[in-house]
C-alpha cells in the first residue's frame, strides 16, 4: 500500500487530482482511513494512475478515461483502441480548426501592421524625481519576462504622458505596474519597451538625489543622472494593452504583514502544480479578514493557489512592511497593493485546482 502523496510523486497525478478522480469514481483508492480519510492505494493501482495520467495529458474526456481504465486489463481490448482512435481523430480535426482560425488571425495582423509603422519618430523629453524612478523599477523588474519567444514582453514599458509615467512588467503570470511623477514634460504621448539589460543600467544610475532626465528620441531611450547617463535601443515591439488586464476593483482586501506572512509561506503546507512541479500556496481570506493558508484537506470553495515564488517575489517587490492582498473568485488575479500607494502594485495569475 502506498499512500497519496507517494502515489502523486510516482504517478505523476497531483493530490488534488487523485482526491477528484477518487470522487468521480476513476481511481477509487483501496483502502479510506475511516477515521482520517486518508486514502491507500494498492500496488497494481500504479500502474493505472500513470495510465491515467497519460490518458488525461491527451486531453480524453473523463467518461472515455473511465471506459478505457475499465477495458485496459482486459483480454478484448477492441472498445479500448476504439476510444483511443476516436479520440486522436478529434484532436486532430481540433488541431485542424485551430489552424484555419490561426490563419485568419495572422491574415487580420498582417492588414493591421500594414496599416502602421514600425518606426517610432516621436521626441519627449522630461525630468523625474531619482528615488521616485528607482522606487518604481524596483517595484516591477520582477515581472518582466524572459521567454525568447515573446520577445515583446522581454523589457519594461516606459509608457510616458504628460500627467505622468507609468513603468509596467509582464511575463504572461504576473504583471508589475508603478507610477513616477513627472515634470518639465516636453513631447507628445509614447510608450516604449526598455530592454531588461538597459532597465538595470539605468537603475544602476539611480543611487543619487534630485531630478533625473529622461528622453526618448524615435526609438532611442537616454537617461541623465548628473554627469552620467546610459542610452540604448529599445525593443521594436508593441506591448500589451496593460490597462485591460488590470482587475476591476473588488474582491475580498487582506492586510498583511509582509515579514510574518512571507515566514508562514516559507515555512506552510504547499501543493505541487499539476504540470511543471511548481510549488503553490493556497489561499483564502479568513471570517477575521486575515489571510490563512490551506492545508492540503482544505476544500473550501473560496481557496486561490497561486505559485509561491511569485507570491514571495511581489511581496518583495512591494517594499514595505505591510501590503494589501486583494482576492476575489479561484479563477481571478490576485492583487498586491501598498496601503499607501495605489498606482504601485502586481497582479499573479492564479492556478486552478482540480475539484
Amino acid at each position: 500500500m502506498c499512500s497519496i502523496g507517494e502515489m502523486a510523486r510516482d504517478s505523476g497525478l497531483g493530490v488534488s487530482a487523485l482526491r477528484f478522480y477518487d470522487r468521480a469514481g476513476v481511481l477509487v483508492p483501496a483502502r479510506v482511513d475511516p477515521v482520517s480519510g486518508y486514502r491507500w492505494y494498492g500496488p497494481g493501482q500504479l500502474d493505472e494512475a500513470r495510465l491515467l495520467a497519460r490518458l488525461r495529458r491527451a486531453g480524453m474526456p473523463l467518461a472515455d478515461i473511465r471506459l478505457v481504465l475499465a477495458g485496459w486489463s482486459g483480454t478484448d481490448t477492441g472498445l479500448v483502441r476504439k476510444l483511443l482512435e476516436s479520440h486522436l481523430r478529434r484532436l486532430e480535426q481540433g488541431l485542424s480548426d485551430a489552424r484555419g482560425e490561426f490563419s485568419t488571425l495572422r491574415a487580420l495582423l498582417d492588414r493591421r501592421e500594414n496599416r502602421m509603422t514600425s518606426l517610432r519618430t516621436a521626441t519627449v523629453r522630461l525630468s523625474l524625481a531619482t528615488a521616485e524612478l528607482a522606487a518604481a523599477l524596483d517595484a516591477v523588474r520582477f515581472a518582466a519576462g524572459a521567454d525568447p519567444e515573446l520577445p515583446m514582453l522581454g523589457g519594461v514599458l516606459f509608457d510616458i504622458e504628460p500627467e505622468g509615467l507609468h513603468v509596467v512588467a509582464t511575463d504572461r503570470y504576473r504583471l508589475a505596474v508603478a507610477r513616477v511623477g513627472v515634470t518639465g514634460y516636453d513631447g507628445s504621448p509614447v510608450g516604449l519597451v526598455v530592454p531588461t539589460a538597459l532597465t538595470d543600467a539605468m537603475r544602476a544610475l539611480l543611487g543619487g538625489e534630485g531630478p533625473v532626465r529622461l528622453s526618448a528620441d524615435g526609438d532611442r531611450m537616454t537617461l541623465e543622472a548628473g554627469n552620467r547617463q546610459v542610452s540604448g535601443q529599445c525593443l521594436d515591439h508593441d506591448f500589451p494593452e496593460y490597462r485591460r488586464l488590470l482587475p476591476l476593483p473588488g474582491g475580498r482586501r487582506a492586510p498583511v504583514d509582509v515579514a510574518a506572512f512571507r515566514k508562514a509561506l516559507e515555512t506552510g503546507p504547499v501543493r505541487s502544480a499539476e504540470t511543471g512541479g511548481t510549488d503553490l500556496s493556497v489561499l483564502r481570506v479568513a471570517d477575521d479578514g486575515t489571510v490563512t493558508l490551506c492545508a492540503d484537506g482544505d476544500e473550501s470553495p473560496d481557496r486561490v493557489a497561486v505559485n509561491r515564488e511569485f507570491l514571495l517575489d511581489a511581496l518583495a517587490a512591494g517594499a514595505r512592511d505591510r501590503l494589501v492582498l486583494e482576492l476575489d473568485a479561484p479563477t481571478a488575479p490576485i492583487a498586491i497593493r501598498r496601503p499607501d500607494d495605489e498606482a504601485a502594485f502586481s497582479i499573479l495569475m492564479p492556478v486552478r485546482l482540480e475539484d
